[in-house]
């Protein structure tokens, strides 16, 4: 009776399945095995939606392009296409049966985002390479799409905000592990540093990048399971992992930029208001260009190279900018960035075309022993100038708007949300600190079209929306009737 009611209706297909996996090896149509996995992610796309969207999370970190093993275009397996399918079905069906809250849609860091993306299309039509650009574009909403637009509407929970950095951190860790392990075969020496953590990210820049973003969710997760002592220890566990990927990454971006996160905190915890934040970077802007003679001469003193295994040296080396080729190839490419964007000031060169145009814009006396004269070897190494050389001074006013507007949102919440709701103030925290890492990590280096960086940003932007709408229902409900 139990055999008839409970087993056999499970046993039979899949004895099948199994049959049928075991038939098409045979005759070695593999690709053929995708199916089965295509159907189970069609079911669960329609039926446990938040499932896929929480998934994500976790498969990004451990994605893999595919355009590293072949010829064919750049892909991220499994969680680009992954994107791709949950933008279009959430689209169509948010066509068919509305059920996302339309405030969201109207919230500050939505309309900004309109906006760029607005002039991110117009770009396009102007662009040097009309199908470089829309390319980029259909990439960028891919990811936008899901994670911002739709994001709110799967992170309002606080235990799916919880889940969401839960499963980006472990994936992560488990990258770090893989590297750790991969780099350890070679001493943790500095150059193997640069390629170890391959097929998971494609330089140590990235990953120290990612790995600096992870570090304040792991922290956040552990003061938000205070109660749970075996979630504690793994928080702990995991923590030393990220740690020690984040040394051994020799990333001097990425650890510059776990200083300015902290700091940041700190100036947010005890409660320094947003204008004397404004006011104190004005100062110190006038004091360093008041300055700038003598610094410039204290800066060309500096030869400590990046190549060092010393972390202090390594750090010295960041403002080394006469001898060490990392350094002198960012401003090569900053300068290109400032050229191109004197060529063509108000569009750009059109998203996406950086890498195919800046060869030519290439000052002789900027070239270092890692320059390229194909221009084929990354990007502008900063979000903002990017921006600027790709589509104009608009372009990169509206991504320097977007990251301001982002940061006031969350400072805002931090200093209005009530002080007895502990949980929702670590997360608020947590993501001001992720939020700092990236974005000042993003005036050396741009990661923002890969989803490696992508989904945590937009990921916790849409965590913000959806915690603003929090707090004005919950300041409602407490106003008496």
């Amino acid at each position: 009776m139990f055999l008839n009611k409970y087993l056999l209706p499970y046993i039979l297909p899949i004895g099948l399945i199994l049959i049928g996996f075991s038939l098409l090896i045979l005759n070695d149509l593999y690709w053929l095995t995708l199916f089965p996995v295509a159907f189970m992610l069609m079911y669960f796309a329609v039926f446990e939606t938040d499932k896929i969207f929480l998934s994500i999370a976790f498969f990004t970190p451990l994605s893999i392009n595919i355009e590293e093993f072949s010829e064919s275009f750049g892909l991220f397996i499994p969680s680009e296409p992954l994107l791709f399918g949950l933008m279009v079905f959430l689209c169509a069906l948010q066509l068919h049966r509305p059920f996302l809250n339309t405030a969201y849609l109207k919230h500050p860091i939505m309309l900004v985002m309109y906006a760029y993306l607005l002039w991110m299309f117009f770009t396009c039509l102007t662009s040097s390479s009309l199908i470089i650009s829309l390319k980029y574009l259909i990439a960028r909403l891919w990811i936008i799409i899901p994670m911002l637009f739709f994001g709110p509407y799967f992170l309002s929970d606080i235990r799916k905000k919880k889940l969401f950095l839960w499963m980006f951190t472990v994936a992560t860790s488990i990258a770090i592990l893989y590297t750790l392990i991969h780099h350890a075969k070679y001493q943790f020496a500095e150059k193997p540093s640069h390629w170890v953590m391959f097929p998971f990210f494609k330089d140590h820049t990235i990953y120290g990048a990612i790995v600096a973003l992870v570090l304040p969710f792991v922290v956040g997760l552990y003061y938000l399971e205070k109660r749970n002592l075996l979630l504690r220890a793994t928080l702990i566990c995991l923590f030393i992992i990220i740690v020690l990927g984040l040394i051994f990454s020799y990333t001097r971006a990425a650890w510059l930029s776990v200083f300015a996160g902290i700091l940041l905190c700190l100036l947010v915890f005890f409660r320094v208001r947003l204008y004397l934040m404004a006011g104190g970077l004005v100062v110190a802007l006038l004091i360093v260009t008041m300055n700038w003679n003598t610094i410039q001469m204290e800066l060309e003193r500096n030869k400590k190279e990046h190549t060092t295994e010393n972390i202090d040296e390594r750090l010295q080396s960041a403002t080394n900018v006469s001898t060490d080729a990392s350094n002198l190839e960012r401003i090569n490419r900053w300068d290109c960035a400032i050229t191109m964007f004197k060529e063509r000031p108000l569009v750009g060169f059109g998203p996406g075309t950086y890498m195919f145009e800046y060869a030519r814009f290439q000052d002789p006396e900027n070239l270092t022993i890692i320059s390229t004269n194909f221009g084929n070897l990354g990007n502008a190494h900063s979000e903002y100038l990017g921006a600027l050389s790709e589509m104009g001074l608009p372009g990169a006013l509206l991504f320097l708007i977007l990251v301001l507007t982002i940061f006031v949102v969350n400072i805002q919440l931090i200093y209005k949300w009530p002080k007895e709701d502990k949980a929702n103030r670590i997360l608020l925290m947590t993501f001001l600190f992720s939020f700092t890492t990236y974005f000042s990590h993003a005036f050396l280096n741009n990661y923002l079209d890969t989803d490696k960086a992508a989904v945590p940003i937009w990921g916790m932007s849409a965590m913000l929306i959806a915690m603003s709408f929090q707090w004005k229902e919950n300041l409602l409900s407490s106003k008496p009737e």
